[in-house]
């Protein structure tokens, strides 16, 4: 199928699209003229594997450890494409896949994915649609789902963003904030052990704004001999009356970029591994996923992503761009 850009915007804000992967291609700031995302800069190679640059991850984006995971007495076995266990929905999943386009309005896009009962090893026929919106300042990624049997879903867009006017710089010069006091433990395969911990006197602190580039640099300290080469951790995000999740900004551009949502979790990957034809190059973005937690059909004692057949879900994030 062939990839199709489509273009929504306001005066604020001009936003590109693609089908294949729900994607986001680009979030152009029109008053101040810069991209603040990541693309592979032909939109032809978005059928080709890679990174998940700006799409949409399912049906479970993050981690689930050994590929594998039961409802009731029954097991599940998914296909794994990380070692033994399944990232981001798996070989085919659904950054990989082209969707189709059902609504365009000025300023609104939505697509849609039908994914049939046993795609990836997950049960169900999931019907999913991921709208696009802008309305002021805001972005909106908003997705609704349905499943005939009772599945598992995690959804989540997976853009690597970056503020500076000249993509070549790194996202060194970013600073970042989260509502978050804890963040999830994770085994040396990314898994979540189960246990919460408490960012305070840690690398994980971002509670007041942090320069991601001095954060990077913990990392990078030989003497440390620290397996990691940055961030891809899971952020417990504290409830709060707005919902303010993360901020984003950079000083070089005077942009700044706020998240809002009601999910449980915010995956931050500072692109340690970001690699696609030499055109985009480790710690060139920042993702900032806000989603439900890794490896949930497993734990119990996370916020649950199992859903119920034929029962409507919704989950929103919205972007402000300052």
């Amino acid at each position: 199928m062939k990839v199709e850009s489509s273009i929504i915007q306001n005066k604020f804000l001009r936003v590109q699209t693609l089908n294949y992967g729900a994607s986001l291609f680009e979030v152009y700031h029109k008053k101040n003229k810069i991209n603040l995302i990541l693309n592979l800069g032909s939109k032809k190679n978005y059928r080709y594997k890679h990174p998940s640059v700006g799409s949409t991850c399912g049906r479970y984006a993050g981690r689930i450890s050994n590929a594998k995971f039961k409802i009731g007495n029954k097991k599940f076995n998914l296909n794994a494409n990380e070692g033994k266990n399944i990232l981001h929905g798996g070989k085919t999943g659904f950054s990989a896949l082209a969707w189709n386009k059902i609504n365009k309005t000025k300023d609104k896009i939505v697509y849609q994915l039908h994914s049939s009962d046993n795609d990836q090893g997950f049960p169900g026929n999931l019907v999913v649609n991921c709208t696009y919106q802008l309305r002021n300042k805001f972005l909106i990624i908003k997705y609704d789902y349905k499943s005939n049997k009772s599945t598992h879903v995690n959804l989540t867009n997976h853009s690597y963003w970056n503020l500076e006017k000249n993509k070549k710089k790194m996202i060194y010069n970013h600073e970042l904030k989260l509502n978050s006091a804890k963040y999830l433990q994770i085994n040396k395969n990314l898994i979540p052990t189960g246990r919460f911990k408490n960012v305070k006197k840690t690398i994980y602190d971002f509670l007041n704004f942090e320069n991601i580039g001095k954060k990077l640099d913990y990392f990078k300290n030989k003497k440390l001999n620290i397996k990691f080469k940055g961030f891809d951790n899971t952020f417990v995000i504290k409830s709060t009356a707005r919902n303010l999740v993360a901020t984003l900004k950079n000083k070089n551009s005077n942009i700044q970029v706020d998240f809002f949502s009601k999910l449980p979790g915010i995956q931050v990957y500072s692109a340690q591994n970001l690699n696609f034809k030499k055109k985009l190059l480790p710690y060139q973005g920042i993702c900032l996923e806000t989603q439900y937690f890794p490896d949930t059909p497993n734990k119990k004692n996370f916020p649950t992503t199992l859903i119920k057949p034929n029962k409507r879900y919704t989950c929103f994030t919205k972007i402000k761009i300052h």
